[in-house]
């Protein structure tokens, strides 16, 4: 007994540090020095990032962690003005971009692992409320470094306080996948109410809204995935294209009223990768006056440099305007990268290398996002 109680002991407070680490690296490699001047023009910016997955993770976003990618301390150290983090409530096991079931889970055993509340182990919208609650938490516990944005009007007077010198962060709670409305739209009041501001509406397997650019079906919207998108704009939820298919996203633009984000991900141009946007993909995004997130894995851009990052970003410009281009690293979202939060300045220093001038580099930065969230978050 003695030896179980002891196993049991270890398992529960090494094993959820264990799996992050191995599952959300920084490969050590050097990354590139930032000049003074790319420095200085840094630290001028509204940083926005569009998807972390950090708040599946047990550890408090106010303490600098010695694993993963995101943390309060270094995201004051990248300048970000503005970190959208997301609930991830079910992701499959043999997880892979061709072909998944929603048969399986592995959120199940990791949630039992770091002893969440039993209500989390088998509900998915309770995971995602106890994501959200975690994150109001840690903004309230963070001495006014971290901000929980809700509204227009909150946006607005987060961009006046970091204007005025205050070092606060804002954060945005977004879902990964409407898998976590269980089948029930009265969900979406739920988790807005909880301060749900964004959602995609699929992970890596098709649900009852629509069909996964990993799943079986390869199909578009259901009846109640169009419903879903009608809800969403009328609450001011932005709708997230990230994961879906191919014929979710045709149906997705043609249908949005306001602008639609892909939160994080890539271009094929660059990086020739399923889940990746087509130029035709992208010019729909920039018609509804949405961006692209454009992530730091290899899925995304396929070369762990920032040079490939603005790769990418280069052709979402030339296709789809200076307007629709923008960060969505996916950090901590199994994720393995070449520089964490604190390092963002290199990709300033890469946009100024390409010869953009200093408005170009704001909207790409942080401008952009912001500039959606104002268009499509509830005024107050």
């Amino acid at each position: 007994m003695l030896v179980l109680a002891l196993a049991a002991t270890a398992f529960f407070a090494l094993a959820p540090g264990i799996a992050e680490r191995s599952m959300n690296e920084v490969t050590g490699d050097p990354i590139p020095e930032v000049s003074a001047e790319a420095a200085a023009l840094h630290s001028k910016l509204a940083v926005a990032d569009l998807h972390s997955d950090t708040l599946m993770w047990d550890r408090s976003l106010n303490t600098r962690a010695g694993r993963g990618h995101v943390d309060v301390p270094r995201l004051e150290e990248g300048n970000v003005a503005l970190q959208v983090f997301s609930s991830v409530s079910k992701s499959p096991k043999g997880q892979n971009y061709d072909s998944n079931t929603g048969d399986t889970d592995n959120i199940t055993l990791l949630s039992f692992a770091q002893l969440q509340p039993p209500k989390t182990w088998f509900s998915l919208v309770e995971r995602s409320r106890y994501h959200a609650a975690k994150l109001t938490r840690d903004a309230e516990a963070s001495g006014g470094a971290l901000r929980v944005i809700t509204t227009r009007a909150e946006l607005e007077q987060l961009l006046v306080d970091r204007s005025e010198g205050a070092p606060v962060i804002g954060a945005l709670f977004s879902v990964e996948g409407l898998q976590n409305l269980e089948g029930d739209l009265a969900n979406l009041d739920v988790l807005f109410a909880d301060g749900m501001r964004m959602a995609g509406l699929t992970h890596f397997f098709d649900n009852e809204l629509a069909d996964s650019m990993h799943g079986v079906g390869k199909g578009g919207l259901t009846d109640m995935g169009r419903e879903a998108i009608s809800k969403m704009e009328d609450l001011g939820i932005v709708v997230d294209i990230a994961h879906a298919s191919h014929q979710t996203i045709a149906e997705v633009l043609e249908m949005a009223q306001k602008p639609v984000v892909a939160s994080h991900g890539g271009v094929q141009a660059t990086c020739d990768v399923n889940r990746n946007l087509t130029d035709e993909e992208i010019r729909g995004v920039s018609e509804t006056r949405g961006v692209i997130g454009i992530g730091y894995w290899d899925a995304a851009v396929c070369e762990l440099t920032p040079q490939a990052v603005v790769d990418a970003i280069d052709h979402v410009v030339k296709v789809g305007g200076i307007e629709t281009a923008a960060l969505g690293s996916d950090y901590d979202g199994s994720t393995e990268v070449a520089w964490d939060t604190s390092h963002l300045a290199i990709i300033t220093q890469e946009l100024m290398n390409r010869g953009y001038d200093e408005d170009d580099i704001h909207a790409i930065m942080g401008g952009n996002t912001i500039r959606v969230l104002a268009e499509t978050l509830p005024a107050n």
